[in-house]
């Protein structure tokens, strides 16, 4: 069965050695589960019952494109009206529990593996009706429009739905779970889960204008981040800005997997900091 990490819960005792492996540099950051505590979490306007652990925001000369959280919804919490800013897309990624999404007045029970694309202008709301808390992954960007290509469908699915799809030459041990067709211009960025088989490498150094969030979803390797190779385990997220080399061996025991988020098919920008689309 497929499992997902989180973070934990409570702190660290007094004890506690302060010595870990969080990094933040001008190329790349590494937020380790550990350090993903009660302590570190905020309360967001218009949700009840829930917090988040806020892994990504845009920030000049580092990654500019998107934010990341975390949330933990507890039984009858959530959100009537989620997203507070208009003309910004999402991705929910449900790693625990049984929360309900409604989108465009219809409700969609989601379960763990659970993936929703929501575009710009949708209307939709999160709660859970569980006894359980549940805990997803909510991923935010302005939406950049291209010429000639309509803004996306909203998507509901689940990652047990797709086949993972074999990077060429690799006889699967590195795979990749596409919910997106790679080459719909429509669509500005991606949420792919990434799994690699012990042994698993990713051969050369990307070097790439895509900006990466990737969080840790089972397992264990060695990234390399730049000139770094940093040790990461499931719950863990790396931050990535553009450009930064990165690199990948899974050890194993067992495959290493990850979110991934990217930002793709559009020109780069030559005014301004980042891709800002219209207010729809």
């Amino acid at each position: 069965m497929t499992s997902y990490a989180g973070p934990r819960d409570g702190l660290p005792p007094q004890t506690t050695l302060h010595t870990g492996r969080a990094i933040f540099t001008t190329a790349y950051a590494v937020i380790p589960r550990g350090v993903m505590t009660d302590i570190v979490t905020s309360n967001l306007p218009g949700w009840t019952g829930t917090r988040a652990w806020i892994l990504a925001r845009p920030m000049s000369g580092f990654s500019e494109t998107f934010s990341q959280y975390i949330l933990e919804i507890l039984p009858g919490g959530g959100a009537d009206t989620p997203e507070p800013d208009a003309g910004v897309e999402a991705v929910l990624f449900v790693t625990e529990g049984q929360p309900t999404l409604t989108l465009n007045g219809t409700p969609h029970p989601l379960a763990p593996g659970g993936y929703a694309y929501l575009p710009p202008g949708a209307r939709w709301s999160l709660t859970n009706p569980a006894d359980n808390p549940a805990r997803l992954h909510w991923i935010r960007k302005l939406y950049e429009p291209a010429p000639g290509w309509p803004i996306p469908a909203p998507i509901v699915t689940n990652e047990q739905d797709h086949t993972p799809a074999a990077m060429p030459g690799t006889r699967g041990v590195w795979a990749t779970t596409r919910f997106i067709a790679h080459d719909d211009l429509s669509h500005d960025m991606q949420v792919n889960i990434v799994t690699f088989q012990p042994g698993g490498v990713i051969p050369f150094e990307e070097t790439h204008v895509m900006e990466h969030g990737l969080y840790v979803l089972e397992g264990r390797a060695v990234y390399k981040l730049n000139s770094d190779w940093v040790e990461v385990e499931a719950g863990d997220f790396m931050w990535l800005r553009a450009f930064c080399p990165q690199a990948c061996y899974a050890a194993g025991p067992g495959p290493f997997r990850y979110l991934l988020y990217k930002d793709i098919n559009r020109h780069a920008r030559l005014r301004g900091s980042g891709g800002f689309g219209p207010t729809f």
